[in-house]
């Protein structure tokens, strides 16, 4: 299905980052908790960061993409001085509407999964509204 431009979002369509913990991504830094581990709420920007990186692969230049949806799970902590590789992958396109599977691990031992649903819009028109 094509995007507002008309360009298609490929089915598959992905992309892997990695990422460090340090100090200012753990649960006490961000007060999501008390302990010097990886953050829920850094864990879902990252896994977002991932979907975003997917997408600019097959959006125009005056296009973006923003979340609508959520579902993580986080199933293991990571501590600070650890690595991440985050990963996300077009599971279903409806025109606009793009839902990813999102996956982090560390040394190959999954930390946390679910879906990121983002929709893509115009930017300036996006925008334009938000005023």
């Amino acid at each position: 299905m094509p995007t507002e431009s008309g360009t298609p979002i490929p089915s598959g369509l992905s992309a892997e980052l990695s990422f460090a913990v340090n100090d200012d991504d753990t649960a006490e830094a961000l007060g999501s908790g008390s302990l010097p581990v990886l953050a829920t709420p850094r864990l879902l920007a990252w896994c977002e960061a991932a979907t975003c990186a997917a997408l600019a692969q097959a959006l125009a230049v005056d296009e973006t993409s923003v979340g609508t949806r959520v579902s993580l799970e986080h199933v293991a902590p990571s501590p600070v001085g650890r690595s991440l590789v985050v990963s996300a992958t077009v599971v279903h396109v409806d025109g606009r509407l793009v839902r990813f599977s999102v996956a982090a691990t560390q040394d190959g031992r999954l930390v946390g999964s679910g879906e990121v649903t983002r929709v893509v819009v115009d930017a300036e028109r996006f925008l334009s509204r938000v005023s």
